[in-house]
């Protein structure tokens, strides 16, 4: 796989997607609520369902099964929004469930170099006594021309 990275111990918010689990570094949830009604959002790119008003903030709400090409998820009422902040941008993620927080250490952590199609879209892999978390990397989950589009999308939208 690869070689570590990280040098000391970190916390992640683990979540499921379908049988398979994901994680996000703790530092960038900001919380996590009971998915909420989403309002769609014209002409926002494909992995953006609409948006949902978070306490005053309109903030674009994510489908990471698409993104991680996992079979279309139907909405059930124990579904999860993790609300988390990229360098550019505040989202909700749409989560099965929250499986915790976890911490790894740097033993545990291996780089995102796996032959996965959606691998730019992970900052590594854990490997755990308990098996593997695909632990994301935020920042990356929306393309430049998918930024884009969300921005003018939201601009459109918020006139």
């Amino acid at each position: 796989m690869g070689a570590t990275i990280g040098t000391e111990t970190e916390r992640i918010l683990v979540f499921t997607l379908g049988e398979e689990r994901y994680a996000l570094p703790l530092a960038v949830v900001e919380r996590i609520v009971r998915a909420v009604e989403v309002t769609p959002l014209p002409q926002a790119p494909e992995i953006v369902l609409g948006v949902i008003n978070a306490q005053g903030r309109i903030i674009p709400v994510v489908d990471v099964h698409r993104r991680f090409r996992l079979p279309p998820h139907e909405r059930r009422l124990g579904d999860r929004f993790i609300i988390a902040r990229t360098n550019r941008r505040v989202m909700a993620l749409v989560a099965d469930d929250v499986a915790g927080i976890r911490e790894i250490t740097p033993q545990e952590m291996v780089s995102a170099k796996v032959d996965l199609p959606f691998a730019g879209y992970l900052r590594g892999v854990a490997k755990l006594e308990d098996g593997l978390v695909l632990i994301s990397d935020l920042d990356a989950s929306l393309s430049l021309d998918e930024e884009q589009r969300l921005d003018t999308a939201l601009a459109g939208n918020t006139r």
